[in-house]
């Protein structure tokens, strides 16, 4: 047997499984949408972890941070594993919580569903939607490239980049449509866990093969001294908060992160899921990005365009580890993936479809809906995914500040009754507004000087604008007749 043909029965062996726990849920699945969207709001602690971290931890993770850590250093553990582990861990408790208290209430869905209700506005609904989807699609797109250049780096060319996209695209089409929340959870709880084992037993493996961390290490203080001191180089300290911050309250504001808010059993089970969040990131980030440093240490040649782990697996791990290490990082893509496509279909058939084009449509058409949503919205990132000219931390970095603009808007509608229609439409609208230039128009800036201070993102200037914005513009407005601000009163986070 080849090697390439023992690596392709590894992954498509990993693909399978996900696939029959998929057919699983799909029987314990009722045909309503808060089922397909929420599993009915009845997710425990260990899925919900799971799920979560599962759904976060994506191609970004195993390709992009590693690669930002061979090239930069392994600072990039301070900025996503300690910054970002606790900052989202309390913004799940300042954001999630509120969040799951009306919900539970009301019995929200979307984001944009619980805003429209709040503010009486279709219109703000649809904008939040819009905006949630524009920024969802080239993230999807990142898994699939993730997955295409994994397969075809680990390959050395034998599975080409658009059929490795290509197949994970049509297994998550295939139990996302089938299962819905509820086997996306379970898939996700099974993807995060091996995802977990799989990148500590490359450390591992690795530093076996290399003598140690203790030689790894010397190898890197060789080659690369400036790689084991604190600043310098990328790693300035607005360029860390900015990016920690950007990403922190981005990710709080993603479609597949933010729509679990809804999801946890009781107050309990949420609790206990962001107390431990930060440990479980830790856990992932610090071996997954070492392993990034190290390669650079020991000479691993990286081509342009190119991710390190593969390349290094190949290099130290006979072919049928690597084929593991690089399913459990196509765990890592697909558990993102599904969720993404799952969350992208509610609020296309929610935010869209019910206010816009038939508000009377019955649970099971509006499932069915979103069923077929699911299946083209992938098969247009993937189209797309041929095409992308990007790097993989720069789609991702992208996607994290657009949705961080929506962050500061949605925590001043849940905790300030003050807040009104006119405000959210300035802040959501302004910072997104100012933040698309940034990026799409050239002589926006990128970043910034802040009080002699270079370096500060066009993310963190948007935010601050749109919380300025929001506060504003609603001091100088009174409340339209139609907004409900008694909606978020009186539900407190204890």
């Amino acid at each position: 047997m080849s090697e390439t043909t023992l690596q392709l029965g590894i992954i498509g062996g990993y693909l399978l499984l996900a696939l029959a726990i998929g057919l699983v849920a799909y029987r314990l699945t009722d045909r309503t949408a808060e089922d397909y969207y929420l599993a009915s709001r009845t997710l425990g602690t260990v899925v919900l972890l799971f799920t979560t971290f599962a759904t976060l931890l994506s191609a970004f993770t195993f390709f992009g941070g590693p690669n930002v850590a061979y090239a930069a250093g392994p600072e990039w553990i301070l900025v996503m594993g300690l910054m970002d582990g606790v900052l989202f861990a309390i913004l799940w408790y300042v954001v999630g919580y509120k969040q799951w208290l009306v919900g539970k209430k009301h019995g929200y869905v979307t984001l944009g569903e619980m805003l429209g209700d709040r503010f009486g506005s279709p219109l703000l609904r649809g904008l939040v939607a819009g905006i949630s989807l524009f920024w969802l699609f080239p993230y999807v797109m990142l898994q699939q490239i993730g997955a295409g250049t994994a397969l075809e780096a680990l390959t050395n060319g034998g599975v080409p980049y658009w059929a490795g996209a290509g197949l994970v695209t049509v297994f998550m089409i295939a139990y996302v449509v089938l299962a819905g929340m509820r086997g996306v959870a379970w898939t996700d709880t099974l993807q995060g866990a091996f995802m977990l084992v799989m990148v500590w037993a490359a450390v591992a493996w690795i530093l076996a093969a290399v003598g140690g961390a203790e030689e790894a290490t010397a190898s890197l203080a060789s080659s690369n001294p400036e790689f084991l001191a604190l600043g310098g180089g990328l790693y300035s300290a607005p360029y860390i908060i900015s990016t920690a911050v950007s990403i922190a309250f981005g990710v709080a504001m993603f479609p597949q992160v933010n729509q679990r808010f809804f999801v946890a059993r009781s107050k309990k089970v949420l609790k206990q899921t962001f107390s431990l969040w930060p440990i479980l990131v830790v856990l992932l980030f610090v071996p997954a990005f070492m392993l990034g440093a190290w390669a650079k240490g020991l000479g691993v040649a990286v081509p342009e365009g190119g991710n390190v782990l593969p390349i290094l697996l190949n290099e130290y791990a006979p072919a049928w580890f690597a084929a593991l290490v690089i399913a459990g990082a196509m765990a890592a893509m697909m558990s993102s993936s599904d969720s993404m496509l799952l969350s992208g279909s509610s609020y296309l058939t929610r935010d869209l479809y019910r206010p816009f084009v038939n508000a009377h449509a019955s649970d099971r058409k509006e499932d069915l809906l979103a069923r077929v949503a699911v299946a083209a919205f992938a098969i247009l990132a993937f189209v797309a995914s041929l095409f992308s000219p990007r790097a993989l931390v720069e789609i991702g970095d992208t996607a994290f500040g657009g949705y961080a603009q929506l962050a500061l808007p949605v925590i001043a509608a849940l905790y300030w009754s003050k807040t009104t229609r006119a405000g959210m439409f300035a802040g959501i609208g302004g910072s997104q507004t100012f933040y698309l230039a940034s990026v799409f128009v050239p002589f926006v800036p990128g970043s910034y000087s802040v009080l002699g201070s270079a370096g500060w993102s066009s993310s963190i200037v948007g935010m601050l604008l749109g919380l300025v914005l929001t506060v504003g513009v609603s001091a100088l407005t009174t409340p339209a007749a139609d907004e409900h601000p008694s909606v978020y009163e009186g539900l407190r986070a204890d």
